[in-house]
């Protein structure tokens, strides 16, 4: 494991942590914080967190692990449905539990390593990693995801939802009763002030919009249709948990355990139900839907009643 002793220059007095070991070291910001997040960084013996400040004539003290790029690894994941296939793409309906792509830190199934052990072939320019992926599921989220396998498919869906030309459609289990029950939630969307893995609405975040409606209600709780116009990492879940009305089993977001509980539901009650897009390669425009998995299902029968 590498490790460096250092004395702390004057230029650095007052610097956050992970500032600082971005530039003596040339670690990226994020590994930085990693790093200190593993009690990596001492100062005079004392550890130090991510966003503490170095003092200047101290003695730093840090050991770390050299980080291992993320690869694609082939491992079979039986209910991965295949929904549709052909020589430019794939469209797949991705359980829960499943990431779409390799990354640090993760070391379940992804779809990516799912479709190259099932025989699949991706070959895009995209980083190794990511071979073909266009957008993303949270690995608690399933439903449909369309994967690109040649490199004019990957360009072409690539801009498609960039300019929003996509159709993404997503039901949700969430808490109490919208009101209104139909609208429109728009508010910027950036990482949380204090939370690494959560997301928030920030007045300095990337542009959100999520357009609801409701299908059905129930005493504690309501079925909601969502189309996306825009695609932010945990969207639906920081937009619906902003209005008070987080997704049901989603404790990230402040959904209530009792009710959780009570539904059986061990992730968000979120699933991309319909995704539509033109062909890459015939520009025909597809549909694509994918039913309910047991457990949301289950879920709402429990509702039901």
């Amino acid at each position: 494991m590498p490790s460096r002793t250092l004395p702390i220059p004057d230029g650095l007095d007052g610097v956050r942590v992970d500032a600082a070991l971005a530039k003596m070291l040339g670690f990226s910001r994020t590994f930085a914080a990693e790093v200190a997040e593993a009690g990596g960084v001492r100062m005079d013996g004392r550890p130090l967190g991510k966003s503490d400040r170095l003092r200047a004539g101290g003695w730093l003290e840090l050991e770390w692990e050299d980080r291992r790029e993320p690869e694609i690894v082939p491992l079979a994941v039986p209910d991965l449905g295949i929904v549709y296939d052909d020589d430019e793409i794939v469209v797949v309906d991705k359980p829960a539990g499943v990431a779409a792509h390799p990354s640090l830190g993760w070391e379940g199934p992804t779809v990516l390593g799912a479709l190259a052990a099932a025989g699949f072939r991706v070959a895009t320019t995209g980083a190794a990693e990511r071979q073909g992926v266009v957008h993303r599921l949270d690995v608690g989220t399933s439903g449909l995801m369309v994967v690109a396998k040649t490199e004019r498919a990957y360009t072409a869906l690539k801009r498609a939802f960039k300019e929003r030309e996509v159709d993404k459609i997503y039901h949700a289990v969430v808490q109490g009763h919208p009101d209104p029950l139909a609208g429109t939630i728009d508010a910027p969307i950036g990482r949380h002030p204090s939370h690494s893995w959560k997301f928030a609405v920030t007045p300095d975040g990337k542009d959100s919009i999520t357009h609801y409606e409701t299908l059905e209600a129930f005493p504690s709780a309501a079925l909601l249709e969502i189309h996306l116009e825009t695609g932010r990492t945990h969207q639906i879940r920081v937009h619906m948990a902003a209005h008070r009305h987080p997704c049901v089993g989603d404790p990230l977001y402040g959904a209530d355990p009792t009710l959780s509980a009570r539904l059986g539901l061990s992730r968000q009650w979120l699933h991309a139900h319909e995704l539509s897009f033109s062909h890459p390669a015939t520009t025909e425009w597809v549909t694509f839907s994918s039913d309910y998995p047991a457990d949301l299902a289950h879920a709402l029968d429990v509702l039901r009643g």
